[in-house]
């Protein structure tokens, strides 16, 4: 089946409350809304996640889908090679982490395409599932320590098992937020992810003063640039390391599991290039023993079905999982439902990724995107 169609559109998400995190504040996603289409009017979507510019981004996308027309839907491994090397390597551009980006959506829109032909769900194209559902932990939200705890006792309330908070926001408002969290959560599991906020001085002082409040772990408290500090965290450290912005490729991966930087690798389709390569990074994982966290992204639900797919069918798959198109005001998938219940979410098998978009959400994402970022 021939691609006889690829189509672009930027899109503006914004959230429901601000996002708040060690890198600064966001008050809207921003996506590139892929829609791939064979000879049959049938068409698979992607997304993209857009650093650092949604439109210029937008303009290289559209140039390495001018490649892919007329080409096998099921030949995208091999087209994605070659416009890599044409558009990228041939004149030095050996850019693999923002390559990634491109290669996750482009992929993304190809297995949904190729799974609606065949008839089959993605995780069918990936090997089979291992597994009927998938755990997911739940994302607190709050401009202050108290309004993160009272989302916290809602998250409790709603039987929620594993509880997620962001510190490196400040050494002040990191201290109160864990300790009224963990009040208001009993016995539930807490996760800490400080996003590089920390110098390894400062990440070892930091997780002594939390160690009390049994963390479960936390991710990537040291900067990305350096596996090695990585490294030295989590051997001195006395809570659990999960690695996330120090491996957005398969050669940090490698190196992250060889030299023992981290207990947990925490990686998701967009920043590995795709649910193939979020195959292999835990393949990677598993032969040193460790699991796959899925890292999710700023994106939409459609990202949140690509990436449960592929946690259906990863063998060392860990039980909380991150989505995050619950924090949008308005998502574009119109159906299935992707809310987790106590945590755990069970999608039916239809064919391609299972979903369904909502074409004046689209409409008006996309209109946002031209009055404020374009």
């Amino acid at each position: 089946m021939k691609i006889t169609s690829f189509c672009v559109t930027s899109l503006r998400l914004p959230l429901k409350t601000p996002y708040i995190w060690s890198q600064g504040i966001e008050d809207a996603f921003h996506v590139n809304l892929i829609e791939m289409q064979g000879e049959d009017g049938t068409v698979g979507y992607g997304e993209t996640t857009t650093a650092p510019d949604a439109t210029a981004q937008r303009r290289v996308l559209e140039k390495i889908g001018r490649r892919l027309i007329g080409t096998s839907v099921f030949d995208i491994a091999q087209g994605w090679a070659d416009a890599y090397r044409a558009l990228f390597l041939a004149f030095g551009g050996n850019m693999p982490r923002y390559a990634n980006q491109l290669q996750s959506g482009i992929e993304m829109a190809a297995l949904d395409l190729q799974g609606k032909l065949l008839g089959r769900p993605v995780w069918d194209l990936l090997g089979g599932q291992r597994r009927k559902d998938v755990g997911y932990f739940y994302f607190l939200q709050g401009e202050s320590p108290e309004e993160i705890a009272a989302d916290a006792r809602h998250a409790v309330a709603k039987g929620e098992p594993v509880i997620y908070l962001k510190v490196g926001v400040g050494p002040d408002h990191d201290r109160q937020a864990v300790r009224l969290v963990r009040e208001a959560i009993g016995d539930a599991r807490l996760r800490l992810d400080a996003n590089e906020g920390w110098d390894i001085s400062t990440a070892i002082r930091r997780m002594t003063e939390f160690a009390p409040y049994d963390i479960e772990y936390i991710e990537q408290p040291t900067t990305s640039r350096s596996i090695e500090a990585l490294r030295r965290v989590t051997e001195r450290a006395p809570i659990a390391i999960g690695a996330d912005q120090a491996v957005f490729t398969l050669d940090e991966v490698y190196r992250t599991c060889a030299t023992g930087a981290a207990d947990m690798i925490a990686v998701g389709p967009r920043e590995i290039g795709g649910l193939r390569g979020t195959m292999k990074a835990a393949a990677i994982a598993e032969g040193a023993g460790l699991n796959i966290c899925i890292h999710s992204s700023m994106t939409t639900g459609i990202t949140t079905c690509a990436e449960h797919h592929v946690a259906r069918a990863i063998p060392n798959l860990d039980d909380g999982n991150q989505i995050m198109w619950q924090l949008l005001r308005e998502d574009i998938v119109e159906s299935p439902s992707l809310t987790p219940i106590k945590g755990r979410l069970a999608l039916a098998g239809n064919p391609g990724l299972g979903v369904s978009l909502d074409q004046d959400a689209i409409a008006r994402a996309a209109e946002l995107f031209t009055r404020f970022d374009s």
